[in-house]
């Protein structure tokens, strides 16, 4: 099997898997409703906001199986960089798990490991502006997990 035809394959699988997944956040929104006195009252009532259908989830659902796709060990903190990422993703409502390793030179393991950190990057940026502080907590320990990661030969 050539090289380009197992790029397309990887692709199409990691488009799959990013469409199976549905995540549904809930966030706390103040609702106004109108009293018989003529008065606008608040009622606390919970708004659907659907992670799934945002990019941050699918980053978060591709950073972790290009991290699952690699091959070196990098003493245990490539696993572990997985374990935050699947933490988070737990807390968004998603269901991420496995190792699917394949063979590969450190190189391009390496290289993977960098994409994953830069689609980290951006989900941690969104999960801040969010004001997701657990998301976000794991999301940063999965990137020093990963620049722990690239520094071992």
């Amino acid at each position: 099997m050539n090289t380009k035809h197992l790029k397309t394959a990887s692709k199409t699988a990691v488009f799959i898997t990013i469409l199976a997944y549905g995540v549904n956040l809930r966030a706390a929104t103040p609702a106004t409703t109108q009293t018989s006195s003529g008065s606008a009252a608040v009622q606390n009532q919970f708004q659907t906001v659907a992670f799934s259908d945002s990019a941050e989830a699918g980053m978060l659902q591709n950073a972790y199986l290009i991290l699952a796709t690699g091959d070196h060990d990098y003493k245990g903190h490539r696993m572990k960089a997985m374990h935050q990422i699947e933490a988070a993703a737990k807390l968004l409502g998603m269901n991420l798990s496995g190792d699917a390793k394949d063979k590969q030179p450190q190189s391009l393991s390496d290289a993977k490991l960098r994409e994953a950190q830069g689609l980290l990057q951006n989900v941690l940026g969104a999960a801040e502006v969010k004001n997701e502080k657990r998301v976000t907590k794991h999301i940063s320990e999965a990137i020093n997990q990963i620049n722990i990661a690239l520094s071992i030969r």
